[in-house]
C-alpha cells in the first residue's frame, strides 16, 4: 500500500517582490494640472452648495 501525503499549495513567488516595493500614488510630473484640479474641485464645490441652497428656496 502506498502512502501519499498532500502537501499545501506551493506560494507564489511573485508576492514577495510586490509586496515590497513601494505603494502609492504617482509622483505630479505636472504641478500646474493640479492648481487647475484644485481649483475645478473648489468650483464644483460651491456650485453644488448653491444648487442645494436654491433648491431649499423654491
Amino acid at each position: 500500500m502506498k502512502v501519499t501525503i498532500k502537501l499545501p499549495k506551493p506560494r507564489n513567488p511573485l508576492v514577495a517582490p510586490a509586496r515590497a516595493r513601494k505603494a502609492g500614488a504617482h509622483a505630479s510630473h505636472n504641478p500646474a494640472r493640479r492648481v487647475r484640479r484644485l481649483e475645478k474641485q473648489k468650483l464644483n464645490q460651491v456650485l453644488s452648495v448653491r444648487k442645494t441652497d436654491s433648491d431649499c428656496d423654491v
